[in-house]
């Protein structure tokens, strides 16, 4: 399993996944506004899509209503 630091910017023009900067936090900007839990679901979406594994293997950990959130990944 593999842990990664995400923070989220929420409406955003386009959903990115940007590489970790100097403190090995992923910076996330989502189309999805935070609301119902639609940021998360393509927070995840996102994440597998990078990671080449199902959304299935990705789930947060922390940080389910923060900006800061803590995403796991089972990398098989």
């Amino acid at each position: 399993m593999k842990t990664i630091r995400v923070k989220v910017k929420p409406r955003a023009r386009v959903s990115v996944l940007d590489e970790p900067d100097d403190d090995g936090v992923w910076l996330a900007q989502l189309k999805s506004p935070p609301v119902d839990g639609k940021a998360n679901e393509e927070l995840m979406a996102l994440v597998a899509q990078r990671f080449a594994c199902p959304k299935s293997a990705v789930s947060i950990k922390s940080g389910v209503t923060s900006r800061m959130k803590r995403v796991q990944i089972k990398v098989s």
